[in-house]
């Protein structure tokens, strides 16, 4: 059998020192070299095979970071390491606690294609893997044709077009070997829930932006606009989890994505919970009012939706352990779950056709602080999201 660690880890504008990312904001020497230390401590501590990183604006310190871990990790093992010279209590009797390096792994960085000048810099994101890639990874950003979603007036008249032609962020796709399964490992990061304000021609900035003459109707327009395009996002996203799906392959999906379990965006990505019995339903053609679905067609309308469905794997452990509360996020006192890893129902040991399982979930939030706490204050350099990881055991059957 073979088991294998996937995570994903926002860590929040990992860019060299001396660089302005966005307006005013850059590290200095000695801020750089703190943050790529607390960030390395943090990935030897996970030691994951499979890493998804968000807010990555250079693959140079993203490598740095990965050979600081690996030095750490080097360290760790030379102490810790089963051995005649080292005391029992202190050794590594575990497999996982033994560290694996990077330094073959596989890393496949998705630049951001709204990237721009000092000052308007954005991020993209990346995934390293100890089992290497499958086939090139692919970047879905830049849209084959402009993504139009239709509206429609109650009265049936034309409600107009919603479109987007790029998403803000890339989304990476790598298909990862595992024993003798390939899996598709989906890395994203939608759209936040900051405000899009349009900014008037000749206008310095948006007036939207001027908190001093603050308006909240404009700024309630900022936020719909967000959320509407963190929801296409997700559509974009859905439909090429479909696409794997379609053929049998199993998905995992992992990322930022701004929002939690529960919200809009998230279910899209998800896909539709099956009622428990689609036989007391109207039919969609219904005639009268008995006309129903039959049970064999709630069972054919069941399996269709299972099929395509995923599952989050911070929901499978709550309800495993009895756990109360998860949290990858803290904002003006809201402590939340926006990152996520889901799985196709290959990793949920209820389908007979399952070919692994989740054993353990771990999140690494000790960190997180709103700045409500005076004897926690927030520190801009280490990341604001909690760092998230799932342990899947494999049952070793060939795809």
């Amino acid at each position: 059998m073979t088991e294998f660690t996937i995570a994903s880890f926002n860590v929040k504008n990992l860019i060299g020192p001396d660089k302005v990312y966005y307006k005013f904001q850059s590290y200095t020497p000695e801020e750089y070299a703190w943050k790529e230390d607390w960030l390395a401590e943090q990935i030897t501590t996970m030691n994951a095979d499979i890493i998804g990183f968000q807010e990555i604006f250079e693959e140079d310190a993203l490598r740095d970071t990965l050979a600081r871990a690996d030095g750490y990790g080097a360290t760790t093992n030379a102490e810790a390491v089963p051995g005649n010279d080292k005391r029992y209590r202190k050794r590594a009797i575990f497999q996982h606690l033994t560290y694996r390096d990077y330094s073959s792994a596989a890393l496949a960085f998705a630049p951001n294609v709204h990237d721009g000048a000092a000052g308007q810099r954005r991020p993209g994101v990346a995934i390293v893997s100890r089992l290497g890639f499958a086939e090139p990874p692919q970047i879905i950003q830049v849209l084959d044709a402009p993504l139009k979603i239709p509206f429609q007036d109650f009265d049936g008249d034309d409600g107009g077009f919603f479109t987007i032609h790029k998403l803000s962020r890339p989304i990476l796709k790598a298909r990862v070997p595992v024993g003798g399964t390939i899996i598709t490992v989906f890395n994203c990061h939608l759209k936040s829930k900051l405000g899009e304000f349009i900014r008037a021609e000749g206008a310095a900035y948006p007036t939207e932006a001027d908190l001093t003459q603050y308006d909240p109707v404009g700024r309630a327009l900022g936020a719909a606009r967000a959320a509407m395009r963190r929801m296409a996002e997700a559509w974009v996203l859905r439909g090429a989890i479909i696409a794997e799906l379609r053929q049998n392959r199993p998905v995992i999906v992992l990322g930022d994505f701004n929002d939690h379990e529960n919200a809009v965006s998230s279910e899209i990505i998800t896909g539709e919970v099956p009622c428990k019995n689609y036989a007391w339903m109207l039919r969609h053609d219904a005639e009268h009012r008995g006309d129903r679905y039959s049970d064999a067609e709630s069972a054919q309308i069941t399996e269709d939706i299972d099929t395509v469905r995923l599952h989050s794997a911070e929901k499978m452990f709550v309800r495993k352990s009895l756990r109360d509360m998860v949290y990858t996020s803290a904002f003006g006192g809201h402590y939340e779950s926006i990152d996520q890893i889901l799985m196709s129902r290959h990793f949920t040991p209820d389908w007979q056709g399952h070919i692994g399982e989740m054993t353990y979930f771990s999140v690494l939030n000790d960190h997180l602080t709103d700045g409500s706490h005076p004897e926690a204050p927030y520190n801009k350099l280490a990341s604001d999201h909690g760092q998230i990881m799932a342990t899947i055991q494999m049952k070793g059957v060939n795809r």
